[in-house]
């Protein structure tokens, strides 16, 4: 083997040595904690986690650093590893079953939600959704949920950057009305989407959180606008929904221990 091939072996082990040092007790950390995790010296720590962060797979604030859902990227195994899909998976089937609705579970990538697992009851909307699906944050309830996870700093960063596309009618494009929405949410505990996404469509989310209240995801039911009013979906749809969130919740942080 050259010389060559041995550097391009080893640059590829630290590379993931330093994703592998982000795990759920130490889902955020500084440089320097990283360097220690992996063992390497911190300008090489400080290489890897910046391309990271080029390429998409990371994020810092300047302090500490923090791995992207497009790591799912890199293959199925980082899916497995995860453990949400699998864990979400049970839980959002026998809730389909019981409401006869589609059940979703989504992280936020950048200013998207990226679903990870879903049990389908029925075709209702005109995109056929799977794994990986990416829809706009702003303009879904599972979206707004997750944004109530963000820092105020990560948030404020969200709004500067994110473009507020008009998909709908009734799509929330005014920055200041989405903060505002993002607000209610967070004090209401869950997110109801009118029409925002995709006319004819109806959503209703809650949040899975871990071990700390952090929210790391979103789960929701989505209904047909004719099959359900606003009110209907709260007093209907929401109970449930609420309970599969808690158990989704209460199973990451049996796992994780």
């Amino acid at each position: 083997m050259k010389e060559s091939d041995v550097q391009l072996v080893q640059s590829l082990s630290r590379g993931l040595a330093v994703i592998r040092a982000f795990d759920g007790t130490r889902p955020r950390q500084t440089l320097a904690q990283v360097a220690e995790v992996t063992g390497l010296p911190r300008a090489t720590t400080r290489r890897f986690l910046h391309t990271l962060v080029a390429e998409g797979f990371a994020r810092t604030d300047g302090t500490v650093f923090w791995l992207t859902p497009k790591t799912l990227e890199l293959g199925y195994s980082y899916l497995s590893s995860l453990g949400l899909p699998a864990i979400a998976q049970p839980h959002l089937e026998a809730l389909s079953h019981k409401l006869n609705e589609s059940c979703s579970t989504s992280v936020l990538d950048g200013t998207d939600v990226v679903y990870v697992a879903r049990a389908a009851a029925n075709r209702i909307m005109s995109v056929n959704i799977t794994i990986g699906t990416r829809f706009p944050a702003h303009a879904t309830s599972m979206g707004r949920m997750l944004l109530t996870g963000l820092s105020e700093q990560e948030l404020d960063a969200y709004l500067d950057g994110v473009t507020l596309k008009h998909l709908t009618p009734r799509t929330i494009t005014n920055k200041h009305e989405l903060q505002a929405a993002i607000q209610k949410v967070a004090e209401q505990g869950y997110c109801i989407v009118d029409e925002e996404l995709e006319l004819g469509l109806r959503s209703v989310a809650c949040p899975v959180t871990n071990a700390h209240g952090e929210v790391v995801a979103a789960v929701n039911v989505s209904a047909h606008a004719a099959a359900y009013s606003v009110d209907q979906l709260r007093e209907t749809l929401l109970p449930p929904l609420k309970e599969a969130a808690s158990a989704i919740s209460n199973d990451i942080i049996t796992t994780k221990k």
